[in-house]
């Protein structure tokens, strides 16, 4: 964390079920992210968590693509379920 600024291009893919995320309050949410110092996996991870626990979707991805910094590119991937594992594993 160094106290630059860092820019990603966020991918968002999901399949809904009875909700879904309106483009302004996305828009807002990211917003809130402008001054928080986090490393790249943390906030993919928070904002897949974030969507997650907003939307209760069948499946949600989450891919951020970070700006290259100091030559190296990012990309983070964050997936729900967790690929091969069921939404409703049998008991």
């Amino acid at each position: 964390m160094t106290g630059q600024p860092d820019f990603a291009k966020i991918k968002i893919q999901y399949i809904p079920d009875k909700k879904i995320v309106e483009s302004k309050s996305l828009k807002l949410y990211f917003w809130s992210f402008r001054n928080e110092g986090v490393f790249h996996e943390h906030v993919t991870n928070l904002i897949l968590d974030d969507l997650v626990a907003a939307l209760s979707p069948r499946w949600c991805k989450v891919t951020a693509e970070f700006a290259v910094r100091g030559g190296i590119a990012i990309s983070v991937d964050a997936e729900y379920p967790e690929a091969g594992k069921s939404r409703n594993p049998k008991r």
